[in-house]
C-alpha cells in the first residue's frame, strides 16, 4: 500500500505475501511490481503470468516452470508477431484448429504436439520433416502408430 514503488517491489518478491495483498499488487500501476509478483508469488493471477510472458521474453523460461502458468486460453495470441508466443498458443488444446502451416518452424512443431489433432492429421504431420518431431510427441498419437514408429526407428538403427 506504500506510495514508494521500491517497497511494493520488495513486497512483490515475497512468496508468502497474503493473497489479498498479492491481488492488490497484481493491479499495481508500476510494471516492475507486476513483473516481480508474476515471477515470485505462487498466487499471481494467470492473466498476469500471461501478460509478463508476452511482454518480457527474458522471463519466459522461468514462467513456463510455474505450476500455475496457464496452458490454455491462448487462442487470441495465435496471430502474435513473436513466434515464441505463437508456438505456445499453437499447443493450446482448446484451439479450434492448430496452426500447422505457420511460417515459423517452431510454431509448426508446437502445433503438431496439439492433442486436439486427429490421427489422420498426425499421419500427415509425421511425414513432414518440419512437424515430425512434434507429431511424434503428440499425446493423442494412437498407441499402434507409436509402436510402428518405434519399430521403424529400431529397425533403421539395426541396419
Amino acid at each position: 500500500m506504500s506510495e514508494e514503488p521500491v517497497l511494493r517491489r520488495v513486497a512483490a518478491r515475497f512468496p508468502s505475501l497474503a493473497a489479498e495483498l498479492a491481488a492488490t499488487l497484481a493491479q499495481d500501476g508500476d510494471e516492475e511490481v507486476r513483473i516481480l509478483l508474476a515471477c515470485h508469488h505462487p498466487l499471481a493471477p494467470a492473466h498476469l503470468l500471461l501478460d509478463v510472458f508476452v511482454t518480457r521474453p527474458a522471463h519466459r523460461p522461468h514462467l513456463l516452470t510455474l505450476p500455475v502458468f496457464p496452458r490454455t486460453g491462448w487462442a487470441q495470441l495465435i496471430g502474435h508477431p513473436d513466434p515464441d508466443v505463437r508456438a505456445l498458443a499453437a499447443a493450446d488444446p482448446t484451439l479450434a484448429e492448430a496452426p500447422v502451416e505457420d511460417p515459423d518452424e517452431s510454431v509448426c512443431r508446437a502445433a503438431a504436439t496439439n492433442p486436439s489433432l486427429t490421427p489422420e492429421a498426425l499421419d500427415t504431420l509425421l511425414a513432414d520433416s518440419r512437424t515430425a518431431e512434434g507429431a511424434a510427441a503428440n499425446l493423442s498419437l494412437p498407441v499402434p502408430r507409436m509402436h510402428a514408429l518405434l519399430d521403424r526407428c529400431l529397425n533403421d538403427t539395426a541396419t
